[in-house]
């Protein structure tokens, strides 16, 4: 049984509920009996300053980037602060260092750009219940989204952001556990999870979900002016077991820049200190020579297993990482023409890992069963029949503004076309690279996608990384074959 004390902690800008919970009995996924932990009702939400830069010289690339992780490392110490029990102190503290932080940055940037005052705006942070949705914008993805899905286009925000997914026989899409490993809830009563989450309510029965996606979202475009062809790239499933905790696209330079485990396939030495040439030089995972950088955060099972990989128990990424059955890596084409050549090197994310906090404006998190890829949920993991494999999709950016391999924010030089395959003015449409992974995971709310600790687990959090290193001949074979309506390999 679980007993829960509540106490209340003042967080100097909001409040943070937490509960101190004793559970009675042991198994692989819980702890032993009588331990205590503590679950938060709240956690810690700062604005996105990556997001909002726009020219970072080359000259100030490496602050920056020191500057980005320094920032999340701040928070993440903030928010194991705050479930140690911290008081008053935390978010006042924490605007504090974000204060100096940021004053780095815009110094760096300011000696061979425009300086960004704007910037000093986003030291102070907030709490944000852990029940609520993501951000203001928050959408319920057991609803319909058919419409434009598999181009990439998000839900629109309902319910004035609050998630409310109601499965048969619960009271108000609340879910109340006794076991935090048991699938099932009780009616009425606010629901307890994992520390650091999950929490039950993140999981929904895939067969109670109503088919929003249409076709398959790996499926080629269609229409008369559509280009049908596909090439896909075979990258095996990191069985070598090349795992670490940078994001050498947002944080190069600085080694666990990530906060949690990546997956990587393809190129094999891609790591925090990658760069061009070395990318250029590396072997393979890829059959055919592909030496694209193709990764994205593992998937663990919730079994209290401290892996120590790369990026694990240290930043509360705990639990047995799940090797991938299968992993499918396809280009595609458009709707409304003939797609070009991306450039080498292009770097590509699609997501938002820090999508609960930030809001879904680039959230692009998409989860299924295998049998049931008409229902795509973005905010909720799938709980799988029997014999069905759990399947996350991430369709890429597939418009290029025809200059850039990056941007400051790593998104302003990419964009998704429109529910019709037509680009922006000024971008060009490219192939669209689609990642399919499936995984046997065990029955029941027991699987969870590495996060930084403040997003909770949150499935509307995952997102995929990709850098483009084709050779330009690799590269124009899977346009050519792409445009012509072919299916290569």
């Amino acid at each position: 049984m679980l007993v829960a004390a509540a106490a209340l902690l003042l967080g100097g800008g909001g409040l943070a509920a937490v509960a101190t919970t004793a559970l009675a009995g042991s198994s692989d996924s819980q702890p032993a009996a009588g331990h205590q932990h503590t679950v938060l009702a709240s956690t810690i939400s700062c604005p996105d300053v990556g997001i909002r830069l726009r020219q970072v010289p080359h000259s100030a690339q490496l602050q920056v980037s020191k500057s980005l992780a320094t920032l999340d490392r701040q928070v993440h110490d903030a928010y194991h602060r705050m479930m140690e029990g911290s008081g008053s102190t935390v978010l006042t503290q924490l605007k504090q260092q974000r204060q100096r932080t940021i004053s780095t940055m815009i110094t760096a940037i300011a000696r061979d750009a425009k300086r960004p005052s704007y910037l000093w705006k986003m030291s102070g942070c907030t709490m944000k219940p852990a029940d609520e949705g993501a951000g203001t914008g928050g959408f319920d993805s057991t609803k319909s989204t058919r419409d434009g899905w598999y181009q990439g286009q998000q839900p629109q925000p309902q319910d004035g952001g609050q998630q409310q997914s109601q499965q048969p026989g619960q009271d108000g899409g609340q879910q109340q556990s006794q076991d935090p490993g048991q699938q099932q809830g009780q009616n009425g009563g606010q629901q307890q999870g994992r520390p650091g989450g999950p929490s039950p309510d993140d999981f929904v029965d895939i067969t109670a979900v109503q088919p929003n996606a249409g076709d398959p979202p790996f499926a080629a475009p269609r229409g008369g002016n559509a280009t049908t062809g596909t090439f896909t790239t075979e990258c095996g499933r990191n069985e070598e077991g090349h795992f670490n905790p940078d994001n050498v696209i947002v944080t190069p330079g600085v080694s666990n820049g990530a906060h949690h485990t990546h997956d990587y396939v393809g190129n094999k030495t891609t790591d925090a200190f990658s760069n061009n040439d070395s990318l250029a030089a590396s072997d393979t995972t890829c059959t055919n020579g592909d030496q694209s950088t193709y990764y994205w955060p593992v998937l663990r099972k919730l079994d209290g297993n401290a892996e120590q990989k790369p990026g694990a128990a240290q930043d509360a990424n705990v639990g047995s990482v799940i090797t991938p059955a299968t992993v499918t890596l396809t280009y595609r084409g458009s709707q409304a023409g003939q797609v070009q050549a991306m450039p080498r090197f292009l770097r590509i994310i699609t997501g938002d890992a820090k999508a609960f906090t930030n809001g879904t404006k680039n959230a692009n998190a998409s989860w299924s069963c295998t049998g049931f890829e008409d229902r795509q949920l973005k905010d909720k993991y799938p709980l799988c029949p029997n014999g069905s494999q759990v399947v996350r999709t991430f369709a890429f950016q597939n418009c290029w503004d025809g200059r850039d391999i990056d941007s400051g924010n790593h998104r302003d030089h990419v964009t998704f076309s429109d529910r019709n395959g037509n680009c922006p003015n000024n971008f060009r449409p490219i192939p669209q690279l689609v990642e399919r992974i499936t995984y046997d995971v065990p029955q029941g709310n027991s699987f969870a996608v590495d996060s930084f600790p403040e997003q909770l687990h949150k499935p509307v959090t995952d997102h995929g990384d990709f850098i483009n290193v084709m050779s330009d001949d690799l590269m124009n074979k899977a346009v050519s074959c792409i445009n012509s309506g072919r299916e290569c390999r």
